[in-house]
């Protein structure tokens, strides 16, 4: 049972004691419970019928069933209990003001357009391109350059192929010190892409440069034989999807200097005191 539903018994219910009033004037106790009367039939009645299956699903549909069980239950005490009244109350103009607005909230709720239902957000999913080899591995200087696990990736809206977020490059960056008296700090590096013709494949306005900086993590330093692993993750030109990609280039800075082993001798004597 939706809220609006339960709501419609009430204000049924709340406009058959304002009526009821008016309609059957002899044996009434009077606004206040003519009013009670009428919520208990309408909500008590329609719960009834509903718990049997037969109760209908708009909210006007259930207002109208309301009433009549609302002006059954009066009617009821109308026939059996009746009192006489003591006075005459002077509810008319409000009790006719009430009931009109009572009768607008039904028909409000009835008629009113429902809420759209929100919008579904599209499925996204990742669209992924191998890179051939998917492992390389080159010796600069003395340090050692292995790229591996390498993929383009992109997402895209399932249906439409609308791209989500624009393709990027991933993998694991290796790169070991292969100098036996030098060590070695890392500071940056940049990535290339170029073409068949030998010509940089440029990326779109707005997107990052794909840089490396090795200075914001730990493994700055390489010490002879040491390696440092870096996760790769950098912008990749749309256009270089099609084909054109020929190499990457790897631009690394880094400072060599000389690697100095020392040993310290301290002079000791142990005996027994």
């Amino acid at each position: 049972m939706s809220f609006s539903i339960f709501v419609g018994w009430v204000l049924a219910g709340l406009l058959a004691g304002l009526v009821a009033g008016v309609v059957v004037k002899q044996g009434v106790y009077g606004l206040k419970t003519d009013i009670y009367l009428a919520l208990a039939g309408s909500i008590g009645g329609s719960w009834l019928l509903r718990m049997v299956g037969l109760a209908p699903g708009s909210v006007f549909g259930a207002a109208v069933v309301a009433f009549i069980f609302a002006g059954v239950l009066i009617g009821v005490q109308r026939r059996f209990r009746p009192v006489e009244p003591t006075r005459e109350e002077r509810v008319a103009l409000w009790r006719w003001g009430l009931g009109a607005a009572i009768v607008a909230s039904i028909l409000w709720m009835t008629l009113s357009p429902g809420v759209p239902p929100a919008a579904t957000a599209a499925a996204v999913q990742d669209k992924t391109y191998a890179v051939t080899p998917p492992t390389l591995k080159v010796q600069t200087g003395i340090v050692a350059v292995e790229l591996t696990d390498m993929k383009v990736t992109e997402r895209v809206e399932e249906g439409s192929g609308t791209i989500v977020t624009p393709a990027k490059l991933t993998g694991r960056l290796v790169l070991t010190n292969t100098s036996r008296d030098q060590t070695v700090r890392l500071v940056s590096g940049k990535l290339r892409y170029i073409d068949a013709a030998g010509h940089p494949i440029k990326l779109e306005d707005m997107r990052t440069e794909p840089t490396i900086k090795f200075a914001a993590s730990s493994s700055d330093r390489l010490d002879p034989g040491q390696e440092a692993t870096e996760s790769l993750e950098v912008d990749f030109p749309p256009s270089a999807l099609t084909g054109s990609l020929k190499t990457i280039h790897l631009d690394l800075v880094y400072i060599p200097s000389a690697y100095r082993q020392a040993s310290a001798r301290f002079g000791v004597a142990v005996g027994a005191k």
